[in-house]
C-alpha cells in the first residue's frame, strides 16, 4: 500500500504541474492583461506595472520565475489590489470551507438515510417518494435552487437574513450546495444496498437466525458503503470550495467568488493560485478516497 501512495502521490504532483502549465499559458493566450481596463493609467504607469509583475517578459520566463516563486509558498500578489494571494485564499476558504463542509455533512448522512430506507422499503410509497425527491433534486441546477430560496425565504417570507457582514445564515446556502450530491448518494446508496442485501451470505447470515439489526448495520450497509466512499472525495473537494455560482447569489466572499473576480479582472496571480489550491485539493480528496477504500474493504489490492 505504501508503494501505491507513493506512486500516487508523484502522479498528483505530475497532475498539478500539468494544470499549472496549461492555466498560465492559457490565460496569456486571452488578447488583453491586468491593467487594460486601467483606462486612467498612462503608457508610463502601464509599462512600470508590467515590470513590476513581471508581465514584460517572455512568457516561458515569466513561468519559470513564478513556479520558483511556488515552490518557495510564494502565490504573488494580486494585480487589482495588491494583497498577498496565499492570505486571500486561506481567509477565503474559511468561508467556503465552512459552507461546503456543513453541506457535505448533510449530503453524505441525509443520502446514506434515505438510499438505505428506499432500499429496505422497496417499491412501496416511501421508497418511490424518496426516488422521486432525488430524481427532481438532479434535474434541478443549485443556481436555480438557490435563487427560488433566495426570493422565497428571504424576500418574500423575510424568514431569513441576507448573508452580509452582519448576518451569516449559513441555512439557504448550505441546502443550495447539499440537494444534488444528497440526491446522488441516495440513489447510489440505494442501489448498492439492493445488490448487497441479494448475496448469498445475507441471505446465510439471515438463516443463521442473526438480528435484522445487525444483518443490515454489520454486514449489508459497511459493503454498500463502497461505491459511496468513491463518489465521496471528488464530492468532497467540489463544495468545500464552495459553488461559484451559489457564492455569487447569496453575496458570500468565498474563494469561488475570488475566482470569478479573478477572472473578470485578468488578475493573472488569483487566477492560478486558486486553481492550483483547487487542484492539489481534488487529487488530496481523490487519495485519501482510495485509502479509506481500502480501510473499508481489504479484500481490495492496489495493483
Amino acid at each position: 500500500m505504501a508503494r501505491y501512495i507513493v506512486k500516487r502521490v508523484f502522479l498528483a504532483v505530475v497532475t498539478v504541474f500539468i494544470i499549472t502549465l496549461i492555466t498560465f499559458f492559457t490565460m496569456n493566450a486571452i488578447p488583453g492583461g491586468p491593467f487594460n481596463s486601467e483606462k486612467a493609467s498612462s503608457p508610463q504607469v502601464r509599462a512600470a506595472l508590467e515590470k513590476r509583475y513581471n508581465l514584460d517578459k517572455p512568457l516561458p520566463e515569466q513561468y519559470i520565475i513564478y513556479m520558483k516563486g511556488l515552490l518557495h509558498g510564494d502565490m504573488g500578489i494580486s494585480t487589482k489590489n495588491g494583497r498577498d494571494i496565499g492570505e486571500t485564499i486561506r481567509e477565503s476558504f474559511k468561508v467556503s470551507a465552512t459552507i461546503g463542509g456543513m453541506a457535505a455533512l448533510l449530503a453524505i448522512i441525509t443520502g446514506i438515510i434515505l438510499g438505505s430506507l428506499a432500499a429496505l422499503r422497496r417499491n412501496t410509497f416511501i421508497d418511490r417518494l424518496i426516488v422521486f425527491f432525488s430524481t427532481l433534486s438532479t434535474a434541478v441546477p443549485s443556481f436555480v435552487l438557490a435563487t427560488l430560496l433566495l426570493y422565497f425565504f428571504c424576500i418574500r417570507l423575510g424568514w431569513v437574513q441576507v448573508w452580509d457582514a452582519n448576518h451569516h445564515n449559513y441555512v439557504l446556502p448550505v441546502i443550495s450546495l447539499a440537494l444534488y450530491p444528497t440526491a446522488y448518494i441516495t440513489r447510489l446508496t440505494k442501489t448498492s444496498m439492493l445488490d448487497v442485501l441479494n448475496q448469498d451470505y445475507i441471505r446465510t447470515a439471515r438463516a443463521k437466525g442473526v438480528a435484522r439489526f445487525h444483518v443490515i448495520f454489520k454486514h449489508a450497509l459497511r459493503n454498500a458503503l463502497i461505491p459511496v466512499i468513491t463518489y465521496v472525495g471528488p464530492m468532497l473537494a467540489s463544495i468545500l470550495t464552495g459553488s461559484m455560482v451559489v457564492e455569487s447569489i447569496f453575496t458570500i466572499g468565498g474563494l469561488g467568488s475570488k475566482f470569478v473576480t479573478g477572472i473578470n479582472n485578468r488578475d493573472y496571480p488569483m487566477i492560478m493560485g486558486t486553481t492550483i489550491f483547487l487542484a492539489v485539493l481534488m487529487v488530496t480528496m481523490n487519495l485519501i478516497s482510495d485509502i479509506v477504500y481500502k480501510l473499508v474493504d481489504p479484500r481490495i489490492t492496489f495493483d
